[in-house]
């Protein structure tokens, strides 16, 4: 019984960080550019979850630069995911960074990235102080280098 109710407080964090993060992943898209897509909000808590599950496997001694590094790759490989599946699947054009200098396909491109790195610095810390005021987990602590 023990077990069940441990899967069950996991998939009730699961659940609250993808419901946390999705929303403000929308509500970020809508004051960014006016509108967004529901498909953002189911995108930006995937995201948020995998910034958090980060944690997971590094330890707290792990310099905050380089936990960007890999949220800054896994938002812009789940950004090219994504926008690969609803165009080539759905023939959804969300969004198009054709426009833009160093993009790939008009999905992901350049300054995204390097904005993506900036953010993922605000996923990580966010879905530390989540799981440690909503889940009592232990305090989250940084290195910067």
């Amino acid at each position: 019984m023990k077990t069940l109710e441990s899967i069950g407080k996991h998939i009730l964090k699961l659940y609250t960080l993808w419901t946390i993060f999705g929303s403000l992943y929308y509500l970020m898209e809508c004051m960014w550019r006016g509108y967004s897509h529901w498909s953002m909000y189911i995108l930006g808590g995937v995201c948020g979850i995998l910034l958090d599950l980060e944690n997971e496997y590094l330890s707290w001694d792990t310099p905050l630069w380089k936990q960007m590094v890999i949220g800054c790759c896994i938002i812009t490989t789940l950004e090219y995911i994504t926008g690969s599946i609803l165009i080539n699947c759905f023939g959804l054009v969300v969004w198009d960074y054709s426009h833009l200098p160093f993009n790939i396909n008009g999905i992901i491109c350049l300054p995204y990235c390097i904005l993506w790195f900036s953010l993922s610095s605000v996923g990580i810390i966010l879905g530390d102080y989540l799981r440690y005021w909503i889940f009592n987990e232990e305090k989250p602590r940084y290195k910067l280098f």
